[in-house]
């Protein structure tokens, strides 16, 4: 009797670079990379060619340098809009240290258990968490078996891998994802369902920012 083959598809996650505009909550508002971003996201992949496909966020930190990629290798391109980051309601736009200066403890609250506190006006953890489970169910069932360069953001990522290796929603803040980093994950698709393991969490040039 033949042995059953595991079917087995890699997934690259890769953060945005940094932005134009400084250090500021931008979850839905759609800034441009800046060069030195556009510059980590080159250092970041090198000359890596292996990818079969590359799926994005819709917001232009990620989109373009996305497309670009996808031209250069000649690779098939998806945006998917659940792939965005999660929206920061009333602190989207401001700097980071002006939001703790004026609020301290409602944003110390969020960062340590995000599941329970939510930005004045934004999304939900809990939310942003289901329809990015939902797009990458989705993307496992279309894409399995290959090797895919996903392009997104900080948060989308800690909410991954939350989901995917089992790890408290309320501690996904303690996660370090800098900029223009890479984390591998590789899902065995198994009849008890899917098996995903973590090879390698921050790989890249920026691991330290």
């Amino acid at each position: 009797m033949p042995v059953r083959q595991e079917m087995v598809t890699t997934i690259d996650l890769l953060r945005h670079g940094a932005c134009e505009g400084g250090e500021v909550y931008r979850g839905r508002t759609d800034t441009l990379l800046s060069t030195e971003g556009w510059q980590q996201m080159e250092l970041a992949i090198g000359s890596y060619a292996d990818w079969q496909r590359i799926v994005t966020s819709p917001l232009s930190r990620c989109r373009r340098f996305a497309e670009h990629c996808a031209s250069e290798m000649g690779l098939p391109l998806r945006v998917v809009a659940a792939m965005r980051e999660i929206d920061f309601g009333d602190w989207e736009g401001r700097l980071l240290e002006e939001v703790w200066r004026e609020t301290p403890e409602q944003v110390d609250r969020f960062y340590r258990d995000p599941s329970e506190v939510t930005p004045p006006g934004g999304e939900p953890v809990v939310a942003a968490l289901e329809r990015i489970v939902a797009s990458w169910r989705e993307l496992m069932e279309e894409c399995a078996g290959e090797h895919l360069l996903l392009v997104s953001h900080g948060g989308v990522i800690r909410l991954l891998l939350s989901h995917l290796l089992d790890l408290p929603l309320s501690n996904i803040t303690r996660l370090h994802i800098p900029y223009a980093s890479r984390t591998r994950i590789r899902v065995h698709h198994l009849d008890q369902g899917d098996f995903p393991v973590l090879l390698s969490l921050n790989s890249g040039s920026h691991v330290c920012d």
